[in-house]
């Protein structure tokens, strides 16, 4: 890929080693426990994660709009304010093996905000996915973003193409990923032959490996996605041999809930010849 002009960007060579909500296999995804392990054992180069909007007006770390399946609490995440929220077990489900064991539980893991975050990986690059469509939540992140200094190494965006624009129209000096529909038009022009819809507000394409049966990234795919100045990170991939094979392709990132798995593919010695 050509030199970006976008500073997020600048200086990174694929393979990356991506942490999807921190690694949502091996810990309470979406927590500070999570992300830690993934910066401090699996030494990832990026931490992937979502954002809600409390009832208070503060950005939380939560993939879910509601409590039932990460937490203790039940109900609408956007019903509690930020203290009430912070009250509630983040730790409370997990389990690494079925059920078998719940070593998070009553661990005093908590649903973080995004400035805990911000604070806590001051040098980290994150991708960062804004999940409800509120009027005005691109303002909150973007004063956020501005407040702790971290504009620069983030790249944002939402799967809904309506909130992704008025991210774009409010940060447009930043690095912004395709939302659904619009990742779709470049993804299926491009795999068809046809010229891909230019659109220069997004530069990575986060996106899956497959789609159904059909494996959507190989390395014809990354060189054209390169040559027209687009960076790809695949979600969510677990499979060792995918990963080899990615690795192999040159991805530009490897989204995994498995940061074990993949830093210790990353890690092994190359085969000689």
């Amino acid at each position: 890929m050509a030199s970006s002009p976008l500073p997020f960007l600048r200086g990174l060579r694929p393979t990356l080693h991506i942490a999807h909500r921190g690694g949502a296999a091996v810990a309470p995804e979406n927590t500070l426990a999570a992300f830690r392990q993934a910066v401090e054992r699996y030494r990832t180069d990026m931490l992937e994660l979502d954002l809600h909007l409390t009832r208070d007006g503060e950005l939380v770390v939560a993939h879910d709009a509601t409590l039932e399946r990460c937490t203790d609490g039940t109900g609408p995440l956007a019903a509690l304010t930020l203290a009430e929220l912070q009250r509630l077990d983040a730790g409370f489900h997990f389990t690494p093996d079925e059920g078998r064991t719940l070593p998070f539980r009553g661990q005093g893991v908590r649903i973080p905000s995004f400035r805990e975050l911000l604070r806590a990986f001051p040098n980290l690059r994150l991708n960062v996915e804004l999940k409800p469509d509120v009027p005005g939540i691109e303002d909150t992140f973007a004063q956020v973003l501005q407040e702790e200094g971290a504009l620069e190494r983030v790249c944002m965006g939402s799967e809904l193409d309506t909130v992704a624009e008025r991210l774009a129209e409010r940060l447009p000096s930043a690095c912004h990923f395709y939302p659904r529909d619009a990742l779709a038009a470049f993804v299926i022009a491009l795999r068809g032959g046809d010229t891909p819809p230019e659109d220069p507000r997004y530069t990575v394409l986060d996106m899956p490996l497959y789609f159904g049966e059909i494996r959507l990234v190989d390395s014809d795919f990354l060189q054209q996605c390169a040559a027209r100045g687009k960076w790809v990170n695949v979600w969510t991939v677990d499979d060792p041999a995918e990963m080899h094979q990615l690795l192999a392709e040159g991805v530009g990132g490897i989204m995994t809930d498995r940061p074990d798995v993949l830093r210790q593919i990353m890690d092994a010695p190359s085969k000689p010849g």
